[in-house]
């Protein structure tokens, strides 16, 4: 039997080795069902093929571009794409065909040297699936193995339309928590910026004429003079402790562990832990309900799911799903084992089982957390708002007692003379 070499992605990260197999779909099949996404496949000792992005015909416009400063492929252009293949193949357009027409009307550069390099590509033989997994990220782990399952099934079309309302559903969930956290976004950063002027310039102008003043000062001035003493003197530290703790979190979020960490730690931060777990909750659902209706078998379907609910944590919990139900236990008990989910969902999913009707299931599961996610998005600010007043208000009382308290001392004592 050949043996062939190949490269692609885990939850853990980067994978590579060679496995012996009939052909590279073979292969590939053999990955997936393990949880592994195949970004190559060759005969084992040609070496591994140089990727897809080099090969292709890149436009005029792209090689005047510097890589650093070229478009990239925004979820609109996905979208879009989706949407208009969806269409072409429904009609009876082959794929290459419907490929070189997309090509010739997309608007973005990036867009349009992609699917050259997935022409060339499919014109050389490789699949639809491999090549998209070739466009270094530019289609994710969930949009590949959806294609490939769409060529294993003959419902390419279909899968494409599918695909087009996930994306959608995720860009509108991204513009909803962007409209949540702009306002509370907005009153931290001038809360920040008032301290910051309070402490450098308007203290230090009153600190001289509390000294010279000669009196014990108020528990709230002390305060203030030596806040300002503090940001003056040292200031310049924290700052420079601020920008090295930032990229030192980096660094471990980077990490396989220290992202499960902290993905853990969203799911329990106060506010929003909630709202994100809901989110999470609805994207693994509406996931699964697509695979399902596609016709992708119960492990490999959560195999899938797997890299699209954008959470290391949870990631790594569905995976353990993967893993018990290849043992024989059922969907229902390794949810339960998982302890991530919430009692709605393991109630669906226990009726799924019995009447088989889990991929209907799921689709109400994810719109009924999608409309609580969005309720919880329009009031996040007004949750908020009151935290804020209340540190916003302490502010404005402590500064208004640190300055004041002591000129009424003043006052108080010149009138005596």
């Amino acid at each position: 039997m050949p043996r062939f070499a190949y490269t692609g992605r885990a939850a853990s990260g980067a994978v590579s080795g060679e496995l012996d197999g009939a052909d590279a779909s073979a292969i590939a099949t053999l990955l997936q069902s393990r949880g592994v996404m195949p970004l190559q496949i060759v005969a084992a000792g040609r070496g591994m093929p140089a990727p897809a992005a080099g090969g292709g015909r890149a436009t005029p416009n792209a090689l005047k571009l510097p890589a650093m400063f070229a478009p990239q492929v925004q979820p609109a252009d996905l979208m879009l794409f989706s949407r208009q293949l969806h269409t072409l193949l429904r009609a009876g357009v082959p794929i290459l065909r419907a490929l070189a027409g997309l090509q010739e009307s997309a608007v973005n550069v990036k867009m349009k040297q992609t699917l050259a390099n997935v022409r060339h590509s499919l014109e050389s033989g490789i699949e639809l699936s491999m090549c998209f997994a070739q466009q270094g990220g530019v289609f994710d782990n969930f949009y590949v193995s959806m294609v490939r399952v769409g060529e294993m099934t003959g419902r390419l079309d279909d899968i494409f339309m599918r695909l087009f309302k996930h994306i959608e559903f995720e860009q509108f969930m991204h513009q909803q928590v962007k409209a949540a956290i702009r306002y509370p976004t907005f009153v931290i950063l001038a809360m920040a910026v008032a301290v910051g002027v309070i402490n450098t310039l308007v203290v230090p102008a009153f600190a001289s004429v509390f000294k010279n003043f000669g009196a014990d000062l108020p528990l709230a001035t002390r305060l203030l003079v030596a806040s300002s003493e503090f940001t003056l003197h040292y200031g310049w530290a924290v700052g420079l402790a601020a920008v090295a703790g930032f990229f030192a979190l980096r660094r471990w979020i980077a990490l396989p562990a220290g992202r499960q960490a902290w993905d853990h730690l969203k799911l329990r931060a106060p506010l929003a832990g909630r709202i994100v777990q809901k989110a999470t909750l609805s994207r693994f659902a509406r996931s699964f309900s697509l695979a399902l209706k596609s016709g992708v078998p119960i492990e490999q379907a959560l195999s899938v799911v797997a890299q699209t609910v954008d959470n290391a944590y949870i990631t790594r919990k569905v995976e353990a799903m993967r893993e018990a139900v290849e043992r024989g236990d059922t969907i229902l008990r390794a949810a339960v084992a998982s302890g991530v989910f919430t009692p709605v969902v393991l109630q669906m999913i226990a009726v799924g089982e019995e009447t088989g009707a889990i991929d209907e299931l799921m689709e109400e599961i994810a719109e009924l957390y999608t409309n609580e996610v969005q309720y919880e998005l329009k009031t996040l600010s007004q949750q908020i708002e009151p935290i804020l007043i209340i540190f916003l208000g302490a502010l404005v009382l402590l500064l208004a007692l640190g300055v004041f308290l002591p000129l009424w001392d003043l006052g108080r004592v010149a009138l005596k003379k």
